[in-house]
């Protein structure tokens, strides 16, 4: 399997093929409106501005398993970021980034940026980076502020 086979939900609970974003370089972030990490989402716009002409594309996907820090509905989540934050990269629906119900798309980033024991995500905002091939190239934790993953984006565009 690759990560192109991969079908996700947008927050509009409509397929997408993750195909849409070939040749393209991903980073896919698991965020919440309501954690110590939120304030992130003011760097991921910053790299989605400076370089999505380039060809970055930012998927983000709440997720409310770590101390129930994204609790709203989609329309809610998207009215608080975008007045917060002003963000404009593609959300999709809320998904389980861990356990029985997680996401395939995340069962997929941990088994290849996280040894065969699929290493749980610890918390809000770990950050995958995905090349313009389709293949998972990093992994970053919570606390690694999106401005400094910019030295890793720029070799792959």
């Amino acid at each position: 399997m690759n990560i192109y086979q991969i079908t996700v939900e947008d927050a509009n609970n409509q397929k997408i093929s993750l195909e849409k974003y070939k040749g393209k370089v991903m980073l896919i972030v698991n965020t919440a409106t309501n954690c110590i990490f939120t304030p992130q989402y003011k760097s991921l716009q910053y790299l989605y501005d400076k370089y999505h002409d380039q060809g970055l594309e930012i998927l983000d996907f709440p997720c409310n398993q770590f101390a129930n820090s994204t609790p709203g509905t989609p329309e809610e989540i998207e009215q608080f970021c975008a007045k917060t934050y002003n963000t404009k990269f593609d959300r999709f629906a809320k998904i389980d980034v861990n356990g029985p119900d997680e996401n395939l798309l995340f069962t997929f980033l941990k088994l290849k940026k996280g040894g065969m024991f699929r290493a749980n995500l610890k918390w809000n905002f770990t950050k995958f980076l995905v090349d313009r091939e389709g293949k998972v190239v990093a992994r970053f934790g919570p606390s690694v502020k999106p401005e400094k993953i910019e030295k890793y984006i720029l070799p792959l565009l």
